[in-house]
């Protein structure tokens, strides 16, 4: 399992890892839209909560993984991306199914004030710009159509601050709680090409324990 605060690098590492190593992403959210678009049972009433505005429910979302656990061989290493969310999804979900390894990483919240409030979207496409590491061509214009750039106001750094304390009152239990299992492994820092050298050693130590195969 990867987790850590929104904005703090968990898509980059996860791609990353996937490219190394042997494992089955998977992503609440994209499993989630995937059943709501081919309507499945589970898609059906997952639907009634989303077009509510509500959250899903946790044995919802656990039921959700389960079903897509069933579909793989028992020799199928999973990345769990950002599951389980909360507290209670870890409990319920540890009864069903051990996480064996928990990434956190643990990124500075001023770092991901700056990389999230530096995000600029073309709002016509959804194309997205940061100053910091890939910035349009003309200031404050999208590249292919000169069109107008804009912030979103949850990008703006007072909302960014908000969204992560209210992140962090839902994670760090959860951080606590893997780490008393003794399955919690931490990663610092503000780079991502930094932080995966680190990640991925720690993996191949893994990987070799329990005789996995990476790519």
């Amino acid at each position: 399992m990867i987790t850590g605060r929104p904005g703090g690098g968990k898509g980059t590492i996860s791609k990353k890892m996937l490219k190394h190593f042997d494992y089955h992403h998977i992503s609440t959210g994209d499993l989630l839209r995937a059943h709501v678009r081919e309507g499945t049972d589970l898609g059906k009433e997952a639907k009634t909560f989303m077009d509510s505005g509500g959250l899903v429910p946790d044995k919802l979302i656990i039921n959700l993984v389960l079903e897509e656990v069933k579909k793989l061989s028992d020799s199928t290493s999973l990345l769990l991306d950002g599951f389980p969310r909360t507290l209670p999804q870890a409990e319920a979900f540890e009864e069903e199914l051990a996480v064996d390894n928990v990434i956190f990483l643990n990124i500075p919240t001023q770092t991901i004030i700056e990389r999230i409030s530096n995000r600029w979207i073309h709002p016509g496409s959804g194309r997205i710009y940061a100053y910091d590491y890939n910035p349009p061509k003309v200031d404050g214009v999208d590249d292919e159509t000169g069109e107008p750039l804009i912030q979103r106001d949850d990008d703006k750094p007072e909302a960014v601050g908000s969204r992560l304390k209210g992140y962090d009152d839902l994670t760090l239990p959860l951080v606590a709680y893997y780490q008393k299992l003794g399955k919690l492994e931490e990663f610092c820092g503000t780079e991502s090409d930094v932080i995966y050298p680190k990640v991925k050693a720690y993996l191949e130590e893994l990987t070799t324990s329990t005789n996995l195969q990476a790519k």
